[in-house]
């Protein structure tokens, strides 16, 4: 049996969920309880976010004067495969201009989600 709280809604329901009994799912107070129980133990997926180098001018800046863009994935990806696309982001660099809902990286690490810039760089 796995213990989980439910982050679907405020409620933040105490599920238990039984791997023994088909993934039965109890103490959920909706249909999205049980399926989020379910879910975060046979397939976790997570929504990363983290940031990207913006080149300047072509170029990578130096440290002190580096600028950043706040990045995510457009869906959640298998939790299998964050340190992968951690790697992904980490190699990623723009050029300004960027808006926000451009895909830097798209279907990071083979997953239908790309990577989307959530600020604009102008």
């Amino acid at each position: 049996m796995k213990e989980l709280i439910c982050i679907v809604c405020p409620r933040g329901c105490r599920l238990t969920v039984n791997e023994n009994n088909d993934y039965a799912v109890t103490g959920n107070s909706c249909k999205r309880g049980e399926v989020y129980g379910k879910a975060e133990v046979t397939a976790p997926v997570r929504v990363v976010t983290s940031t990207v180098r913006v080149l300047q001018d072509g170029r990578v800046p130096s440290r002190d004067r580096a600028v950043r863009c706040p990045v995510k994935t457009s869906d959640a990806i298998p939790k299998g495969l964050i340190f992968d696309a951690v790697k992904a982001i980490e190699a990623a660099s723009v050029k300004p201009p960027v808006r926000i809902g451009d895909v830097i990286i798209p279907h990071i690490c083979g997953t239908q989600a790309d990577l989307v810039a959530t600020k604009n760089i102008i």
